[in-house]
């Protein structure tokens, strides 16, 4: 792999398994202490995705609503990670290993990429479908229209896959996508994980909407 360009200079490193392991790897001193919460022998799938279903249904969804391209790929700050447009059609996330001191900020159209495939995609392939989506077969979205689209499909995946499960598999370990550390709790672990990064990368996603939104107002005033 090339070195990478400590200053922050922009570039989209190839994806390799060091970006899987990086972006779909859950936070392990956080993932270890929720996993070992003691769960009821009577809680079922659904009361755990409960969680997450009723903030996408009544906060995070709509949240997202009017979404268009400017601020989808808006950069608050020099220097952002964003989705950028890396030959005709073919979009990537800016990345680069080991990952810079301190973390760039991201854009919205970054953090979108990242719940869509990391936390939700990735995860709903792996654990309820046929394995194939990986960095490199994804199709990344290089619009705002396309990324709430690839969201939503995600979120569904997701959402099927976990209210389709017996409940036995809750308790059992489940193989995730490579660099991911989901084969080594029980799967009610994983679900509990995935609430936590949806609803708090949703929550940064809707900090950046009211900072546009307030950055636009200033604009016109001047």
């Amino acid at each position: 792999m090339a070195k990478t360009n400590m200053q922050m200079t922009r570039r989209v490193a190839p994806r390799t398994r060091a970006k899987a392991r990086a972006l779909s790897r859950p936070a392990v001193s956080v993932i270890k202490v929720s996993l070992r919460m003691s769960y009821p022998d009577t809680m079922k799938s659904r009361e755990l995705f409960d969680q997450l279903d009723w903030h996408w249904e009544n906060q995070l969804r709509a949240r997202l609503s009017g979404l268009g391209d400017d601020e989808y790929l808006w950069e608050p700050v020099p220097g952002c990670w964003s989705v950028r447009e890396t030959s005709p059609g073919v979009f990537a996330a800016d990345w680069a290993w080991p990952p810079p001191d301190p973390a760039p900020v991201t854009t919205i159209a970054w953090r979108l990429a990242h719940v869509t495939f990391s936390v939700l995609g990735f995860r709903a392939n792996w654990h309820f479908g046929d394995r194939s989506l990986t960095w490199e077969t994804a199709k990344l979205p290089g619009s705002a229209s396309e990324a709430l689209d690839a969201l939503d499909r995600s979120y569904q995946a997701w959402r099927t896959g976990i209210l389709g499960a017996p409940d036995d598999f809750f308790a059992t370990r489940s193989e995730g996508p490579p660099g991911t550390l989901d084969a080594q709790f029980p799967f009610e672990g994983v679900v509990l994980h995935i609430n936590r990064e949806v609803i708090h990368h949703g929550a940064e996603i809707a900090l950046l909407r009211d900072l546009y939104f307030r950055h636009n107002q200033e604009d016109s005033n001047d």
